[in-house]
């Protein structure tokens, strides 16, 4: 897989976590997550963070996919969730490309 990239797609719920500020997420299905522990040691830029490129209808963005409870969540960025008209409870599809 050197030099490629690996895509997955999956749908999930959008839900909220609240801190000092709402974060929204989507956490990443099981049989996705287990691809990424694969190549985790080799894209991991610290902190078990993966870099990652999503897609989420129209919208496409970078960001990092955080570790959580042995998987990974996507965080959703408030302009998404406007353009894509989603609110928590949705059930989304998204398409994951990390680079290899």
């Amino acid at each position: 897989m050197d030099g490629g990239s690996l895509d997955l797609a999956f749908s999930g719920e959008l839900w909220t976590w609240r801190g000092p500020a709402p974060y929204h997420f989507v956490t990443v299905a099981p049989e996705a997550a287990a691809a990424i522990h694969a190549v985790a040691p080799i894209v991991t830029y610290g902190w078990g963070v993966i870099p990652v490129e999503v897609r989420l209808g129209r919208s496409v963005w970078s960001t990092s996919l955080f570790p959580k409870d042995g998987g990974y969540v996507v965080p959703i960025k408030d302009s998404i969730r406007r353009a894509e008209a989603i609110v928590v409870g949705d059930t989304v599809a998204l398409t994951l490309a990390i680079r290899i």
